[in-house]
């Protein structure tokens, strides 16, 4: 399976890694990207750096042959950008995103098309870096990562095997589940992990300003505290489109640490024991999984 022309939307890190990884499993023919004007430096840097072959700012230059379109752009501006798409919307093509969260991205596709498209395959790539851009991207990105496809019952089974072989031929392990699945495991382990590194760092700097406190730090906090690295936009969208399954976590992670901070209070040295020992041994059964 080659795709005669990939269309990348958003050329940064992740879509520059997909143009990456395509290029160099031969898996199209050519790669170009859209973006809008203000993004035009980042578009001449990807084709200067041989990322894409092409870019344009008028996205039916763009799509023109196009058989396969990527949509690697933030969450929150998915409506507008199938807004732009439906005009040359191609039914011999297909089309696939990045988003980090599935509900908002399908919302955003039937406000504009009425419904899902048979041709769209919702995809999310578990894989990122600290540096953004199209200069953070590679080709290996997504290399032993997994991939999420969240399919509709009405999603086309050829389109949905071509963009899963895809997937797999730049180094991705697939799977597949719904849409709810999808941002009720993402908000657990992805998104309020990010929210709790931006919290944290964000107290810590505010006291670093007065104290110094970073020039101590150990290499504990730079690991736990590397996700605060991440791209604030990319970050905002992410969390105001799983708002749902996010607040709940963030209430019982409060509640967690009231728990903890009366223990504390109390001197309750076996209970502390106890609770830090179900965690490590917890996180022992998540390495024990990732082995498997």
């Amino acid at each position: 399976m080659v795709f005669n022309r990939l269309c990348i939307i958003g050329v940064g890190l992740i879509g520059g890694s997909i143009a990456r990884a395509a290029r160099q499993q031969g898996l199209c023919k050519e790669v170009v990207a859209y973006g809008r004007e203000k993004n035009l430096p980042n578009m001449q840097l990807a084709r200067q750096l041989g990322v894409i072959d092409d870019f344009y700012t008028e996205i039916g230059a763009a799509l023109e042959h196009a058989d396969c379109v990527i949509v690697a752009t933030p969450v929150g501006s998915m409506r507008a950008i199938f807004e732009q798409i439906k005009p040359y919307w191609n039914q011999n093509a297909i089309y696939s995103d990045a988003g980090s969260t599935k509900g908002s991205v399908i919302d955003a596709v039937q406000a504009v098309f009425g419904s899902v498209p048979a041709n769209f395959v919702p995809a999310h790539p578990i894989a990122g870096a600290e540096r953004s851009g199209v200069e953070a991207s590679t080709a290996d990105l997504f290399v032993n990562r997994r991939l999420i496809l969240t399919p509709l019952e009405s999603t086309d089974k050829q389109a949905l095997e071509k963009i899963s072989h895809f997937w797999e031929r730049i180094g991705s392990t697939v799977s597949v589940m719904s849409v709810e699945h999808h941002d009720t495991v993402l908000a657990a382990t992805s998104h309020l992990p990010h929210i709790l590194a931006f919290a944290l760092v964000g107290l810590l700097g505010r006291k670093d300003e007065q104290r110094e406190i970073f020039k101590y730090a150990a290499g504990g906090f730079k690991d736990f505290s590397r996700i605060a690295s991440s791209d604030p936009t990319m970050w905002q969208d992410i969390c105001l489109a799983n708002k749902q399954e996010i607040i709940p976590l963030i209430q019982q992670f409060q509640a967690e640490l009231s728990k903890i901070e009366q223990m504390l209070v109390d001197d309750q040295g076996e209970q502390l024991f106890e609770t830090f020992t179900y965690a490590r041994n917890a996180r022992q059964r998540f390495l024990d999984t990732l082995e498997a």
